[in-house]
Parts: C-alpha cells; structure tokens; sequence
C-alpha cells in the first residue's frame, strides 16, 4: 500500500476517534483502493458514525483539509450513518462489492 494512502487512513482514523466518539470505521474504495496513488484521482473514502448531523460535517471538512494539504492528496470523504450509507444504493453496492473496511483503529479488514 502507498505510504501516502496509508498516512490518510491512519490520520483520519486518529482525527475522528479523537473527536466523534461515535466514529465507526472508514471505508477505503475506488480506484486508490488498490494502495496506489493515480494520478488525477481523489482517495474515496466512506466514513461511518452512529449519529449524523450538520455540526458534525462542519468538524470533519478542516480535519480534511488539513490531511489534503499536509499529505498533498485528494480525499472525497461520504461521511454516512449505517442507514444513510445502506440508502445511498450506488455507493454501498460499490463499497460492498469492492471496499476495504478500517475499523476505528485504521486496521484493514477485507469486505
């Protein structure tokens, strides 16, 4: 895996249990989901917590920037509850098929 690919998911995993104590786990899916850098395209990533709300969204968006500018990438974060994730039906059935699930402490587990 891609030192850099790495680096985000280990960030965001630290960040987000260190300030929603509801974070779930992440989801690394896309092409990157391979470990790999492409250019021209983002790190897709879908974060899960038990509870969803606007206030929230305003606190992950700085911690993602953040990690863009700190690591130079480019995160397209879905920040989701389990049921939202499970409604967006062409993201889940995408992630479901395809992604690798980090639990809250950023270790992979093969879906």
């Amino acid at each position: 895996m891609s030192t850099k690919i790495h680096e985000v998911i280990k960030l965001l995993s630290g960040a987000f249990r260190k300030n929603f104590e509801d974070y779930k786990g992440l989801y690394l899916f896309g092409v990157c989901r391979d470990g790999q850098l492409h250019e021209d395209e983002d790190i897709e990533i879908v974060a899960l917590f038990e509870n969803s709300d606007k206030s929230k969204r305003e606190e992950i968006w700085p911690i993602i920037g953040h990690i863009e500018t700190t690591l130079e990438v480019s995160i397209d974060l879905y920040p989701y509850t389990e049921d939202e994730f499970k409604n967006d039906e062409d993201i889940y059935d995408e992630v479901i098929a395809e992604g690798i699930f980090y639990d809250p402490l950023g270790i992979s587990k093969k879906v």
